[in-house]
């Protein structure tokens, strides 16, 4: 919304009259002549519970200068900013985007007029969503205490701009404290109007450095420097205008000093200004500040309208346009950037490093991000994604281990997994070099082979035990789809014993389904863990239940649905998935949300689960479940998501399934080819070589039946030629082309069709590729005068051994050939015979 127009404050009316004229003049161009910038809405999840923050950021930038209304560490607050809120305690210069747990906020700056206090109670300001602009790399807001405040961001370093009310005071506090425990903090005077800082804090990261450095367009008094790490300035400024340059790093003030260099105009040092000089040079440098800030905000429009210009799209639904460019921008929030100007970084080691050759970056939120949004970037920026690579190689020669969740330096251990694995997996498969692939490999392995949360028994017994970890049933399934990354990346090099070993451990899943519920459940003592309810949210489970968990198979789908019991049992477990009641029973878990039957979109765990109907011949499934997810759970408002953003993967599911696209299982070249939901997409796609006079194009032409419906067109057609249409290689989707999606003339004749000839693909001997793990299953919970005992085996296996006591099965054990009583207490062990008869 515009500001309410206010004679009393000229400079801000012009502000207001400019952008007036500018979304004016933008209304009367066609809406595929505007920028894409135009179309984005920063506020878009700072409702509900999406976790995101509106303001100032660059594509990737290390800085992202946001307004702050929450500090009390609360769920949704984690970004700071909630758009329930009608107080802002400050804007602090570093934020996360859609994370469910609270960190980040430094240093903070909260100007005020006529009077100044230390205590936040006090130095807070009231808001109005009337009063306040969010865009691409930049943020505006008018405060009620008189102050009017605009960001606007570059990629180390920003600006700030504060206008006063004429013929009061003007104050600026910063306050070290805000949010997180100071561990460390210091502000030194460099001159009148520079001053440096430095922040150790204590939250989500344990031991967070970050340095800043500040230039005012005035200088600053110090009217009070609190041993409590807070220091307020007065100014006297001309016209009430106050113009602040800030940069920041990870590394030490003079890497901060280096950035600001890199990218805003630094004069030389004002220690030796006069009183008497003091009004002239001000004004000098207010003229300068005022070109810095031009160019800046200039720069950003620019940058945010080349990096989203990557995808260009059509469609006579302007609200649409907005959701998918919002989406796609909150995609290139994070990861963001981590080395300085000058290329030094903080490593995970705590020591100071150089990048050579590679930029460095931070904050990956791999257990959520590997399934769209990493393989979005392998797609369209594969020379980020060997940056990100080589982020996390240079992270493993650090400390041994990939990055599991890690940002500021610092690794939270957060979540489950080694998903590192699936991104520079993909890397591979996809043909992107420049990165050590030997070294990659070695430290996959080291990843695989860990001895904590359950790697190590599993890896020596072939299941995962409730009392081996918890949350056993998701790890296991993503240990398996992890492995199987690492047997990809295996053949990428090579190297077919490696590949056949993880290949195999991708298999265990297979030890945790029950075939007779279609269920993947926890197992203790050998057998199923019972009572068991699939709806119920438990700690055999990250985030989800068994109906939510057990669909994640994205390595081996065919094999899961032979496993199910074939594709009518695999489809109807499906139908039921979103057509049962969608009530969970159970611990509450406030990150399922989004529910349709079970399926629960607000979480990761189920992105996949509506493209598994294409495996069976029925995307017509598949799109209706998908058409309804977009429109009942994204919009451009500001509640327009419908769970955290998780640092963009639930941006880029929109993104990429507005495209007719999803990477089922990162690690493959295999795309899912569904129906755009827009009607015309332009992808400019990577150059293959610099040598090349110009980028491929990808150009969707979707009919607009079947962009807005359910059936399956007839036709994809690529110059004349019709192509499988259920998914596409990725060397096919980088070749672009114009592909057109059905037509009007085929749907008014009633020709789309709602699934395609469908049969279970003939399944490789998966005795050598699977260690299967008998079940020994009791005739009652409690031991009477005896006891039935039965053991089974997947039906992979040709035999089953079997042993009493203390005796190996292996070695010594007996053939099993139906069920055992017992008359006494015992221990029974069994192993499962391969189709080569190797236990």
């Amino acid at each position: 919304m515009l500001y309410t127009l206010d004679s009393s404050r000229k400079a801000m009316n012009f502000f207001k009259l400019k952008n007036l004229f500018v979304l004016w003049f933008a209304g009367m161009l066609p809406i595929w002549l505007q920028a894409q910038s135009n179309f984005v809405n920063p506020l878009v999840g700072t409702d509900g519970h999406g976790h995101t923050f509106p303001g100032a950021v660059m594509p990737f930038g290390m800085i992202q200068m946001s307004p702050d209304t929450r500090i009390d560490g609360s769920w949704d607050g984690c970004s700071g900013y909630h758009y329930s809120d009608s107080l802002i305690y400050g804007f602090s210069q570093t934020h996360l985007s859609g994370t469910g747990v609270s960190d980040y906020g430094d240093f903070l700056l909260m100007p005020s007029s006529g009077t100044w206090s230390l205590d936040p109670l006090r130095y807070r300001s009231a808001f109005s969503h009337q009063n306040e602009k969010a865009s691409a790399g930049y943020y505006a807001v008018q405060l009620r205490n008189g102050v009017d405040v605009e960001m606007v961001a570059g990629l180390r370093a920003g600006m700030h701009r504060y206008q006063f009310p004429k013929g009061q005071s003007s104050y600026l506090l910063l306050d070290l404290l805000h949010r997180d425990r100071l561990l460390e903090g210091c502000v030194e005077k460099v001159d009148a109007y520079r001053w440096k800082m430095m922040r150790r804090s204590d939250a989500w990261a344990r031991d967070q450095h970050c340095y800043g450095y500040l230039e005012f367009s005035s200088p600053a008094t110090v009217v009070m420097d609190s041993a409590s790490c807070k220091l307020v300035w007065s100014f006297d400024c001309p016209d009430g205008e106050l113009w602040v340059k800030i940069a920041i790093s990870g590394v030490d003030q003079e890497g901060a000093r280096l950035n600001m260099v890199s990218e805003l105009q630094v004069g030389q040092s004002d220690k030796e200004v006069t009183k008497d000089r003091v009004k002239q040079v001000t004004k000098d440098r207010t003229k300068e500040f005022i070109q810095v800030w031009k160019h800046l905000k200039a720069s950003a429009t620019q940058t945010w309208n080349k990096a989203l210009g990557v995808i260009e799209i059509e469609d006579p639904d302007t609200a649409r346009i907005r959701t998918f460019y919002t989406a796609l921008y909150r995609c290139m929030i994070h990861p963001s950037l981590a080395s300085d100007a000058d290329g030094r970084y903080r490593g995970r080691d705590g020591l100071i490093h150089r990048a050579e050759g590679f930029d460095y970056y931070t904050v990956f939120s791999l257990w959520d991000t590997y399934r769209a949004l990493h393989p979005l970037w392998t797609w369209l920026d594969p020379q980020r994604t060997r940056d990100f690579v080589m982020t996390f190689l240079e992270q493993y020669k650090q400390v041994g281990r990939l990055p599991v969740w890690e940002f500021a330096s610092n690794e939270t251990n957060c979540m489950i997994g080694y998903h590192s694995v699936s991104v520079i997996a993909d890397a591979m498969v996809k043909g992107i070099q420049g990165f050590d692939r030997k070294l990659a490999l070695e430290a996959m392995q080291h990843s695989a082979n860990q001895d904590y949360e359950g790697i190590a028994y599993l890896r020596d017994h072939g299941h995962l035990n409730v009392e081996a970890c918890s949350e056993s049933v998701s790890k296991q399934l993503e240990y398996a789809y992890d492995d199987w990354c690492i047997a990809q990346a295996a053949l990428a090099t090579g190297d077919t014993l490696l590949y056949r070993t993880y290949l195999q451990r991708s298999g265990s899943w297979r030890n945790i389904l029950d075939s007779a519920s279609g269920m993947m459940r926890p197992r203790v003592n050998g057998q199923w863990l019972s009572p068991f309810d699939p709806r119920e949210v438990n700690n055999h489970y990250t985030e989800a239940n068994a109906w939510q968990t057990s669909f994640y198979v994205p390595q081996d789908v065919y094999g899961w649905v032979d496993a199910v019991g074939g594709p009518a049992r695999a489809e109807a477990l499906l139908d039921t998935l979103f057509l049962t009641q969608s009530k969970t029973v159970g611990r509450e878990q406030a990150d399922i949300t989004g529910l349709i039957g079970q399926y629960a979109h607000g979480n990761e765990p189920s992105h996949h689960i509506a493209y598994l109907y294409h495996y069976l011949g029925k995307p017509a499934k598949t799109l209706a479940q998908v058409r309804r997810i977009q429109d009942e759970f994204y919009s451009d408002r500001p509640d327009g998501l419908i769970g955290n953003e998780d640092c963009g993967q639930m941006s880029a599911w929109y993104v990429l399934s507005s495209l007719g696209l999803y990477p089922l299982a990162p690690g493959s070249t295999e795309w899912i080819w569904s129906v755009p939901s827009l009607a015309k997409v332009t992808v400019h796609l990577p150059q293959a070589s610099n040598h090349l006079p110009q980028k491929k194009k990808l150009i969707l032409n979707t009919s607009a039946p079947y962009r807005r419906g359910t059936a399956w067109p007839q036709r994809f057609w690529n110059k004349g030629r019709q192509p499988h249409a259920l998914s596409i290689d990725h060397r096919q989707l980088m070749e672009g082309g114009v592909w057109d999606i059905g037509s009007e003339g085929e749907m008014a004749a009633g020709a789309g069709l709602s699934e395609i000839p469908f049969q279970l693909p003939a399944l490789q001997d998966r005795s050598k590729n699977f260690r299967s793990v008998p079940l020994v299953e009791a005739s009652s919970a409690r031991f009477g005068d005896s006891l039935r005992v039965s053991i089974r085996a997947d039906r992979s296996s040709t035999g089953i051994r079997y042993a009493l006591g203390s005796v190996d099965p292996v070695k010594d054990g007996l053939p099993y050939t139906g069920p055992l009583t017992l008359y006494r207490s015992d221990t029974v062990s069994a192993v499962a015979i391969d189709g080569e008869g190797r236990p």
